[in-house]
């Protein structure tokens, strides 16, 4: 295997959210910047959303990945040039300021100021087209809608980053980052350099001088820089950061927004395989709220599977059946432990009683919400679950469910390197910067100190961008 050395200013580690921005705003700034993204760069439209051939292209690890606990939480990562973005929903919410607030108190994190940060997400849904639909919604969101409405529950709708060029809501262009921030990077000057995995950095005394890389065809190469920004994701981060040797504070407080699902049948054909409802129900936020999935029909299989003996019936109705989700805020952590040996990282979550109560709570009312919506019949995703086909049967679900016996997933992951000035908490400080180094840095999800009960993106985006600015100002030139 040939090795070849490369040379930059600023090595960015990943190409989503966190790093597609940052990358941006430094190569425009006249830096020379390389990004190195380990998944392949996939043209969008090439694939269809939510298909076991996105999964496989586009995801680590086929979509598969768990957080070990009683019980376990799966998640999903993007592994692409784009990262998350190319994959997600594309629904945006934008950092709630008392969430910012509570961020810059409890975890000392100097400028983090929430009227600054609606600047900054203001400029984040400018340059993504931020906007809601522009005709009527698809049927399964309609019935989130109309079930809150008949309950009285706080409803709304969430708008996507998506442009609508012919004003058909069904043809809409996610704006992610390979539409965006990627292209505004390279045309800057940056290098992108996909199917590249980062194994490790190299150290000096309180400095990164460089990283090993290894690409997907098996050449190695090494890059040198003045600077490293680590964005690999709330995974991918602190797990290159301990396999570097770096581990105060790394990793250990995994936050995520726990969610339960369950499918619902209606009386007439709704399904929309590759698309999600843009309603939420946020009557109960921000401890719960409710929402759409992907109703692909391997998806809706895979919702009837806990309690395939009995639902298996309803899949062959697949047309008729959407999937729908309660989503919680959890006060458990987890952890994310880089192991000799083992290419991916050992990834552990916790959830509490109350978790677990509120996991319950949040089904419980998510199904009383599709038989207001008109669904015959609702399927939770659990062993043992009941059908449910009235309000009498509510109760069953209080009686039978168990976490441990649910399919709890994630797609919402964060605060593995939390940021603030207490360097007995926090990974990095307030702007990013791993406490005990000079030149590296940190700037995706992994910063947030907490799960912020929205989607995350929005709060992703504009800490990446008040970061960058930063770095540009009075980070550069220390390093």
């Amino acid at each position: 295997m040939s090795t070849t050395d490369y040379r930059c200013d600023v090595l960015v580690i990943g190409s989503g959210a966190g790093g597609a921005p940052t990358a941006a705003l430094l190569a425009e700034a006249g830096l020379d910047v390389i990004v190195a993204e380990e998944g392949p760069w996939v043209d969008q439209g090439s694939v269809v959303p939510f298909s076991l051939e996105q999964m496989d292209r586009q995801y680590r690890s086929g979509g598969v990945t768990v957080a070990l606990g009683l019980p376990s939480v799966a998640y999903t990562e993007g592994r692409c040039a784009g990262g998350g973005t190319e994959v997600n929903s594309g629904l945006y919410r934008r950092p709630p300021q008392e969430v910012v607030e509570r961020w810059r108190t409890n975890w000392r994190i100097d400028d983090l100021d929430p009227d600054a940060i609606d600047v900054l997400a203001r400029e984040v849904e400018s340059a993504l087209s931020v906007q809601p639909l522009p005709g009527p919604a698809p049927a399964p969101s309609e019935r989130l809608r109309l079930g809150a409405e008949r309950l009285g529950w706080t409803h709304d709708e969430s708008p996507r980053w998506m442009t609508y060029p012919t004003g058909d809501s069904r043809q809409g262009q996610r704006q992610s980052m390979t539409r965006t921030y990627l292209p505004r990077a390279m045309s800057a000057g940056a290098r992108l350099m996909t199917d590249c995995r980062v194994d490790k950095l190299r150290l000096g005394a309180d400095r990164v001088e460089g990283a090993d890389v290894e690409f997907t065809n098996g050449r190695r190469a090494t890059i040198s820089c003045r600077a490293v920004i680590v964005c690999a994701g709330a995974i991918q981060t602190p797990a290159l950061l301990q396999r570097s040797g770096i581990r105060r504070n790394i990793g250990r407080t995994l936050a995520v927004h726990p969610t339960v699902k369950l499918a619902a049948r209606f009386t007439d054909e709704l399904n929309v395989p590759d698309d999600v409802p843009v309603h939420q129900v946020k009557e109960f936020a921000p401890d719960l709220s409710f929402g759409g999935s992907a109703s692909h029909p391997g998806l809706v299989a895979l919702a009837l599977l806990d309690q395939w003996e009995d639902f298996r019936d309803a899949v062959v109705a697949w047309r008729e059946i959407a999937v729908y989700y309660a989503a919680i805020t959890s006060q458990g952590r987890g952890r994310v432990m880089a192991v000799p040996g083992l290419r991916d990282p050992i990834v552990t979550y916790h959830l509490t009683r109350r978790d677990r109560a509120l996991l319950c709570s949040g089904l419980t009312r998510l199904a009383l919400l599709m038989l207001e919506a008109g669904a015959t019949d609702v399927f939770p995703s659990y062993r043992g679950a009941p059908r449910v086909k009235s309000r009498r049967d509510l109760a069953t679900i209080e009686d039978t469910f168990s976490a441990t016996r649910a399919s709890v997933m994630t797609v919402h992951l964060c605060s593995t390197v939390p940021m603030g000035e207490d360097s007995d908490r926090c990974g990095a400080d307030s702007h990013g910067r791993v406490h005990g180094f000079a030149n590296l840095y940190v700037n995706d999800a992994s910063l947030l100190p907490d799960a912020p009960g929205v989607n995350p993106q929005g709060s992703v985006m504009a800490v990446a961008l008040r970061n960058a600015r930063h770095f540009l100002a009075e980070g550069w030139s220390r390093v």
